[in-house]
């Protein structure tokens, strides 16, 4: 990893949160929404989104907690703050920026669609933002500080970080001891599993291909993913099932 030196975004600066779809706008208002559209009277102040909205943590295990913003807003994904017993991470960030939440050492992102209000929990707490490069000069990001970057595979606190690619450039999916990082590569409900589909089709099931040699021999609880937390035996059979429909395995 090294230190990015390129996207050092002044921290007191105007933000906006839209209440659409939750992207974080940094720096003077636009139009319209970057990510979805939205005409800019869907958009709140980052002040305002504070006093409007609170961001609940829901534990999993002593270490391990889901952190959503509520009541919801937009798309967001689910984040999850982790303590390995080296540093606390926040693998990807609510929307909204609120006090309550416990400090964190590290935000680490799976990809670049929702930094939410990362930059604001920096300030706060001191925390270090890290993503892939390729996913760091992503149009949607490069308003956002990142302190770290990486291209390769890590390990470090206690963090182990595998990009595969796929859904973007850069996406990474994060693993702590039993527990997997996932975000939205897959997604996953009553009907089963499908690839997320906003994103280009044929990278992202070769993602799926290279995830299943990672994960191949590793004995895995959990996968919190951008809004379920599923038991990994389930996960697995769905996920083998969701490769041989596909044509990747």
């Amino acid at each position: 990893m090294h230190t990015n030196e390129v996207n050092q975004a002044p921290m007191n600066t105007e933000q906006y949160v839209c209440k659409v779809c939750g992207y974080n706008m940094l720096g003077k208002c636009p139009g319209h929404c970057p990510f979805c559209g939205a005409d800019r009277r869907q958009f709140l102040t980052a002040e305002a989104a504070t006093a409007q909205y609170e961001v609940v943590e829901e534990y999993i295990t002593e270490t391990l907690s889901r952190v959503n913003t509520q009541p919801a807003i937009g798309i967001e994904h689910a984040a999850y703050r982790l303590d390995t017993g080296q540093k606390v991470f926040l693998i990807d960030c609510p929307v909204v920026f609120h006090p309550n939440l416990r400090p964190v050492d590290v935000i680490a992102f799976t990809h670049p669609h929702f930094l939410g209000a990362a930059n604001l929990y920096r300030q706060s707490f001191g925390a270090e933002i890290w993503i892939h490069s390729a996913d760091a000069v992503n149009p949607l990001a490069r308003s956002y500080p990142f302190d770290r970057t990486f291209e390769h595979g890590f390990t470090e606190g206690g963090l182990e970080a595998w990009p595969i690619g796929g859904h973007t450039p850069g996406f990474t999916v994060y693993v702590h001891a039993d527990t997997m990082f996932l975000c939205d590569l897959v997604f996953m409900n009553g009907a089963g599993m499908r690839f997320n589909p906003y994103g280009p089709d044929r990278s992202t099931r070769d993602a799926g291909a290279y995830l299943r040699e990672l994960i191949e021999g590793r004995k895995f609880t959990r996968v919190c993913g951008w809004n379920y937390v599923a038991d990994y035996p389930e996960w697995r059979m769905q996920f083998e099932k969701l490769l041989e429909t596909t044509g990747t395995v």
